[in-house]
């Protein structure tokens, strides 16, 4: 067979693989939104055929034929273009999949879809001993799954499973960009701590009801440009995003009628995430030149709209007064006290109602956790006490229970191991990128007081978006940025931004 034609094989075999994963993630989606509870127990063995089927066609042989094939063709002779970038990332994934059984990956994915249902149950009740021996299970077969995918090579068994969300990114180059992130936060947070700036009763509780957050929230992320007609919000325990396919792009939020934070920000992060989904290159659906560079970067997406663009005061400069006309309670609180509430650092049990500066922190945790489970130095039995060790040693909190505490996040209950980073990376790489903008844009505040919010999702589908997944993340960030990835930034940002609000 030609190289061309074994090309145009590989590209048809990889769009079948594309529809049959976009009805997986279909009926995750329904899994935890609308599911009727009796139908959890179907839905795992349908997720568990699915994986089968998945499974199989990704490590059918004929691909890896056909790879050797055009990996010696002239169609791959420069390692940026389409083809190139193709077969490099069939490769990758070919390489990796074969390496696990069938029988594995269908257990991990019914391990997976049975473990969100027993969280989203036990959690509620504060139920460890229930969920306990899903997690068990989950941590066991990740475990096997790391020894298959790098079996007796003497590499950290965390990388294997960081490579799912990360390609390229290793425990060893982690912990040294972790460790010196973590020190000037500690620095910034006893800085913090000895600010004589103190706020009164938060202005963020009070009543919000759900039908106006839900408005006001459609509105914003309208405005961002995320499109209500490739896109729909809906309500669930854990905020997601899902891509379903081309023109299909879900973000979902939760709602609490006595706090203003918890829905707003949950839907800009998730819209952020489906502001850089809509933007990738339809064209190129169903291969990788169609898909995201990794979750990092999708983090970066996330936290730089959430964060960086929607807790800034020029930001609520233009949407403050629309966010009154929604919620009675904001009447009477000016736009100083409001901008100063919605970054307020305060230690918290919760990661996903953390402010900027302790969030991070809250990754360490658990990538330290990730690091020891996965290395065998601890069983999933002793995670409620390390869980509650490093809470104290890191945010001088000691969790009440185990909902605030080691239950309180869905990723480990669907064998989502290796995660966890990406956020940190997310925060890294976004304070790079909107420097970066600010160079090309000029003063993106000024736009955002006037609501403009195009010039900004226009540099990064240009940038990022894109470019789908011709670049590694690093790679990518050096393209667009011209330099290598430096914490830098995000302490630049975090100095500017709290050294104002705290007086610091």
């Amino acid at each position: 067979m030609k190289p061309e034609e074994a090309y145009e094989w590989l590209a048809n075999h990889g769009k079948e693989i594309a529809h049959l994963d976009s009805m997986r993630k279909l009926l995750n989606w329904d899994q935890r939104t609308h599911i009727p509870p009796k139908g959890n127990a179907h839905r795992a063995s349908q997720l568990g055929m699915l994986a089968r089927l998945l499974h199989e066609r990704r490590t059918d042989p004929r691909m890896g034929e056909l790879l050797n094939t055009v990996e010696t063709s002239s169609l791959v002779r420069d390692p940026l273009t389409v083809e190139a970038v193709n077969v490099r990332e069939w490769r990758r994934s070919y390489d990796r999949l074969t390496r696990i059984p069938t029988r594995l990956a269908v257990e991990l994915a019914q391990a997976a879809a049975e473990g969100k249902n027993a969280w989203e149950m036990a959690r509620p009740r504060n139920d460890w001993d229930s969920f306990e021996p899903y997690l068990e299970r989950i941590v066991g077969l990740k475990r096997e799954q790391a020894d298959a995918l790098s079996p007796g090579n003497g590499r950290e068994p965390y990388d294997a499973l960081l490579e799912d969300y990360e390609p390229g990114e290793t425990t060893e180059s982690l912990k040294p960009v972790l460790a010196g992130l973590r020190d000037r936060l500690v620095e910034l947070l006893h800085r913090i701590d000895l600010s004589p700036i103190r706020p009164g009763t938060s202005v963020l509780h009070g009543r919000f009801p759900a039908d106006a957050q839900k408005a006001f929230a459609l509105d914003v992320v309208k405005r961002l440009g995320y499109d209500l007609d490739a896109g729909r919000m809906d309500v669930t325990s854990h905020p997601f995003t899902t891509d379903i396919g081309p023109g299909d792009v879900r973000i979902t939020t939760r709602y609490d009628e006595q706090s203003f934070n918890v829905a707003f920000f949950g839907a800009i992060h998730e819209a952020g995430h489906g502001l850089y989904a809509q933007g990738l290159p339809s064209e190129h659906w169903g291969s990788p030149m169609g898909q995201s560079v990794s979750l990092g970067i999708h983090e970066s997406q996330s936290r730089l709209w959430e964060n960086m663009v929607g807790r800034s005061l020029s930001f609520w400069k233009h949407m403050y007064p629309v966010a009154r006309r929604y919620f009675q309670p904001l009447a009477d609180v000016s736009l100083d006290d409001f901008h100063f509430a919605v970054n307020e650092v305060r230690r918290s049990l919760i990661r996903t109602e953390a402010d900027e500066v302790t969030y991070n922190l809250h990754i360490m945790v658990r990538f330290e956790l990730e690091v020891a489970l996965l290395g065998r130095d601890i069983e999933v039995r002793d995670l409620p006490c390390a869980w509650n060790e490093k809470m104290r040693s890191y945010l001088d909190l000691d969790p009440p229970d185990h909902a605030s505490g080691v239950m309180q996040d869905i990723h480990w209950s669907e064998g989502a191991v290796g995660y966890f980073p990406t956020y940190t990376l997310g925060n890294l790489y976004a304070a790079q990128f909107l420097a970066s903008a600010r160079k090309d844009l000029g003063d993106l505040d000024a736009q955002f007081e006037r609501g403009e919010f195009t010039p900004l999702l226009a540099w990064l589908r240009h940038k990022i978006h894109s470019q789908g997944k011709r670049y590694r993340a690093r790679d990518l960030l050096k393209e667009v940025t011209g330099e290598q990835l430096s914490p830098t930034y995000l302490i630049g940002y975090f100095d500017r931004r709290f050294g104002a609000l705290y007086g610091l």
